[in-house]
């Protein structure tokens, strides 16, 4: 069972790499195709790109296990008790308005809960995924066919006196601010897709509260790298662990938080 989980550590990282290289390479023309899909969010050619790339590689390293992506519709109806669910390009609108503040996501989904997961932002140059031992690190760059430097993730202890937020750029709501208006703030920090996440991982933020919509895809690297860094993913209606593989693959909302911080 180690090797499988070294060999999902060294794919999905590759992947992420190999995919956000592809999707830079678009964001660095002058143009792009971009459109509506049917539920009025947007795809661009990057998301396409991405998604062929990551889908062809896992089912090539892993042909017996499930592939749930965003982007192939026919996917969202299958189940299984073990997959890999992929959004390859995560904050689409960042990436449309130019603000950097996109990621790759894949994870794998063991029984309901994201085991592994990466996500990798391009534009911020910034790495973080889950290791075959069940830690998570950020790799720093710049980034080669052999990991470089790796810091642990670890939450940090909050002060609930004085608690550090971090909401979306691109989702912010009142329903968001009234609930955040709960707790003792002493800093936000604004940040799109799932760079949340890692913030709370990384010890940058205490909580992530998401009042909205959001599909697993969104969220399972996030939350796989978050939790082994010993954070909290919760749902925000009876506090209960965040699962996945659920009908339609979509969320209720839920809060990410550090272990200690009061929730209200």
């Amino acid at each position: 069972m180690q090797d499988f989980h070294q060999r999902v550590e060294v794919v999905l990282r590759e992947l992420a790499l190999e995919a956000g290289a592809r999707i830079m390479d678009i964001y660095r023309r002058d143009d792009f195709e971009a459109r509506l899909k049917a539920d009025s969010s947007p795809v661009t050619e990057a998301d396409e790109a991405a998604d062929a790339l990551i889908a062809a590689g896992l089912r090539a390293a892993f042909p017996d296990i499930l592939v749930v992506t965003e982007e192939q519709a026919d996917s969202h109806s299958q189940r299984a008790g073990r997959f890999f669910i992929v959004d390859p390009l995560d904050g689409t609108k960042e990436f449309v308005k130019r603000r950097g503040d996109f990621t790759v996501n894949i994870a794998l989904v063991e029984d309901g809960m994201p085991v592994r997961g990466v996500v990798y932002a391009p534009a911020r140059e910034r790495l973080f995924y889950t290791r075959a031992d069940g830690t998570s690190v950020e790799e720093k760059g710049p980034f080669g066919a052999a990991p470089g430097p790796l810091v642990p993730l670890r939450v940090r202890r909050p002060d609930n006196a004085a608690l550090v937020v971090v909401a979306s750029k691109s989702h912010r709501d009142q329903a968001t601010d009234d609930y955040i208006a709960r707790y003792a703030v002493a800093d936000f920090a604004a940040a799109g897709s799932s760079l949340k996440f890692c913030l709370v991982a990384a010890g940058e933020a205490d909580l992530y509260p998401r009042l909205g919509r959001t599909m697993e895809w969104d969220t399972a690297a996030g939350h796989a790298v978050a939790a082994a860094a010993g954070a909290e993913v919760l749902r925000l209606e009876d506090g209960r662990p965040l699962s996945y593989g659920k009908p339609g693959y979509e969320n209720p909302f839920f809060v990410v938080r550090a272990p200690g911080v009061e929730l209200r």
